[in-house]
């Protein structure tokens, strides 16, 4: 079970809601709409998706790292996974 389980509906439905985001942008482009309100639009995009993104992250520091960590694997697997959190916050902040 993924560390997200327990909030998989609400995962799915800020994604779904972040769909509908990104077809509104396309139809501002599409009828013309003023460039800033467009950029407007896609920052709340870009928004909406970094939270979604941090909560994913929050997940899975306290569910598969903590449970890594507590195992009797702890050594090798929970740095590794401690590791792969690290570039995965990299990642995130690089935009």
């Amino acid at each position: 079970m993924q560390g997200y389980y327990p909030n998989k509906e609400d995962v799915l439905a800020r994604l779904k809601r972040i769909e509908g985001q990104i077809r509104g942008v396309t139809r501002m482009v599409e009828a013309d709409k003023y460039c800033i309100d467009i950029l407007d639009q896609i920052s709340a995009v870009d928004s909406a998706l970094k939270k979604v993104a941090v909560g994913l992250l929050k997940d899975h520091l306290g569910h598969c790292v903590a449970q890594s960590l507590s195992g009797e694997d702890e050594g090798a697997a929970g740095k590794d996974m401690v590791a792969e959190a690290a570039n995965a916050i990299g990642r995130l902040v690089k935009a």
